[in-house]
Parts: C-alpha cells; structure tokens; sequence
C-alpha cells in the first residue's frame, strides 16, 4: 500500500506517492528510481522479490507528476534539465521528508538511473553504492528513434488506456517525457563528465538487445567511473527487471555483499 508526503519543491507543496518494503531495521536501504513512464506502480513486485531475496529494505517513489504525486501544471513543461533537477533538488528533499539519514543504495532504471548517476556524482559521499539499469548518459539516434515510436503507440494503439491505471494523469506523463526527448536541443544532453564524480561502487546492467540505447551506455559509465562492474544480460531488452528478473537479483545480491 503506497502513501504520501509533501515536500516543497518547484515554487509549490507537492505531494509524492511512495511504499516501504520492510526488511531487518539494521539491513541497508534500497531506493528505487523508476524510468521515464514508470510510477510506484509499474514496479510491480519486483522491489519486494529483490528486496526479500537480498536480505534489504526498500524505498520506491514516484517522481512529481508521475503515479499518485501530485500533478505536474500543463504551463510548467519539462525542460533539458529535468533529470538534473530531480536529483538535485527532489530525491534529497524526499529523504529529508521521510527522514532517511543513512546512505542508502538508490537502484535506478532507464531515466532513473540518469537521476540515479547524477544524485551520486552531486553527493559523492551520501551513497553506500548505486546500481543501474539501462541508464541514459548521452542522447543516442537509437533513443530519439524508439522514442518516436512510442509517440506513434501512443497515438495508435490502446497505449494511454494502459498506462492510464498507473497515473492520475496519464496525458501529461507521457507528453512530458515524449516531448522533450524529442526537442532538438535535447540531442546535446550529456552527463559523462559529471559522473566522472561518483565516488561509490556501481553495478551497472544493461541488456544486449535494448531498444532505447546501445551498450555504449553503461560501457561508459566505466570509462568514466573506473568502480563500475557491468553486467551485460543476452535475450534482454530495455527493462532487465521485467526481462532477466533473476540474473538482475543475482547480480544485485552479489554486488550487495561488497558494500
């Protein structure tokens, strides 16, 4: 059952839908980005099997304007910036909120993993490690293609009734995150100097067969953070929790009991 908790965020007080997974009070603490459509929601149970598998606790949330947060206003659009003012502005206020202290191990997937890169390279220290899962760190032809297809989906097919039961306001998730991948300037987005910064371990994943990006990705997340393992999983495609449930909890729980 998910809950709620304000934080004052964007000129306004907004209200972010989150759930607890419990675990041993003394076991550390995931939490969970979801990716550029996803919602408290849509992570289905996976966060409970890892998490019970793991021997962990968790934390998943749904970004502002995403599953049962508040809103985002039609006048305020997203702009190139908005994984950076995620990670900079929102993720910490959320855990001041819920009043996380400890340094947690943030798990994200596809743009929550790019939120994910850029929290660790903003707060070097405040991270006992980070693992993601198809994460963006630069714009790819690859991404804008598949990117437009999904508009085409969206258009064509039962797409907004189906994501409807994951959103309050279904419209506006899937504008926001369509429409500014698909601006012009958003080609240039690029965060490979910036997390040359993250000083924790990192578990990068990445599937072989990923419609939203090449395995460049996470490949340079290693050159750029030498303290990366990568794990590249075969018959996978964009989501390798959904597609390889059991290597990413494999490889989860490994890279866990480093830390």
């Amino acid at each position: 059952m998910s809950e709620s908790v304000e934080i004052d965020w964007d000129g306004r007080r907004v209200r972010i839908e989150h759930r607890w997974v419990e675990g041993p009070a003394s076991a550390p603490l995931l939490v969970f980005l979801h990716e550029g459509l996803g919602s408290v929601a849509m992570w289905k149970d996976f966060p409970d099997r890892l998490c019970a598998a793991c021997g962990v606790r968790g934390l998943v949330y749904s970004r502002p304007g995403y599953g049962r947060s508040t809103p985002r206003p039609p006048e305020r659009p997203l702009a190139p910036d908005f994984m950076h003012r995620q990670a900079h502005e929102v993720l910490p206020a959320l855990l001041v909120a819920l009043g996380v202290s400890e340094p947690p191990v943030l798990i994200g997937h596809s743009d929550g993993g790019s939120i994910a890169l850029l929290f660790a390279a903003r707060f070097p220290q405040a991270l006992r490690g980070l693992i993601v899962m198809a994460p963006h760190i630069f714009v790819e032809p690859l991404s804008v293609a598949s990117i437009r297809e999904a508009r085409s989906a969206w258009e064509q097919t039962d797409l907004p009734r189906r994501l409807a039961r994951y959103h309050d306001d279904v419209e506006s998730v899937f504008r926001g995150w369509n429409d500014i991948w698909l601006q012009p300037e958003f080609e240039a987005w690029n965060i490979e100097a910036e997390i040359k910064a993250i000083a924790c371990p990192v578990l990068a994943l990445q599937g072989v067969d990923d419609e939203y990006g090449t395995l460049g990705q996470i490949r340079g997340i290693a050159q750029g953070v030498p303290q990366t393992k990568l794990v590249e999983l075969p018959a996978c495609g964009h989501s390798p929790h959904r597609d390889q449930p059991e290597a990413v909890i494999a490889a989860v729980g490994d890279f866990l009991k480093l830390l």
